[in-house]
């Protein structure tokens, strides 16, 4: 028994000793979020919709440029509140969304906007570039059926 009450003390002194930093924001969520198989779409609200207030299709700007969302029929709140009927952005920069039944990534052509923001400044490299804004619920996960923008299509100087 104290062979093994010892051996118990020496795998949680090693298991305390484990890399004590920070993780970002993507690592301390990658384990939590849901696998394809396991994903329910939240449902969206009958008339939810999502737009770019700014930029305008066909605009020509010079970077750093302001994104301006808009939603109606649905309301802001935080990545992981449990507020009903309720949602995030996320801005697809030059991209299409591959999987509607899972998190929506995180990197340089998926922003999120977690914290409900309505705004932002994003830079982007001179040339013709898309923008589509996605709405997702808690947990990064697209709508039911989903609630997105058009395409918005501009012209970096």
């Amino acid at each position: 028994m104290r062979l093994a009450f010892a051996a118990s003390l020496i795998a949680l002194s090693l298991a305390a000793c484990g890399d004590n930093s920070t993780p970002s924001h993507e690592e301390a969520h990658k384990d939590a979020a849901p696998t394809a198989e396991a994903v329910t779409r939240t449902p969206s609200p009958a008339g939810a919709k999502v737009w770019l207030i700014e930029p305008t299709e066909g605009a020509v700007l010079k970077s750093p440029i302001t994104i301006k969302f808009g939603v109606e029929g649905m309301k802001l709140a935080p990545a992981g509140s449990d507020e009903p009927e309720s949602g995030h952005h996320h801005l697809l920069i030059d991209t299409k969304l591959e999987d509607y039944n899972a998190p929506i990534p995180a990197d340089d052509k998926h922003k999120h906007y977690g914290k409900a923001q309505t705004e932002a400044t994003i830079e982007l490299a001179p040339g013709k570039h898309t923008l589509q804004d996605v709405l997702g619920d808690k947990n990064h996960i697209p709508f039911e059926p989903s609630v997105e923008s058009p395409v918005v299509n501009i012209t970096v100087e």
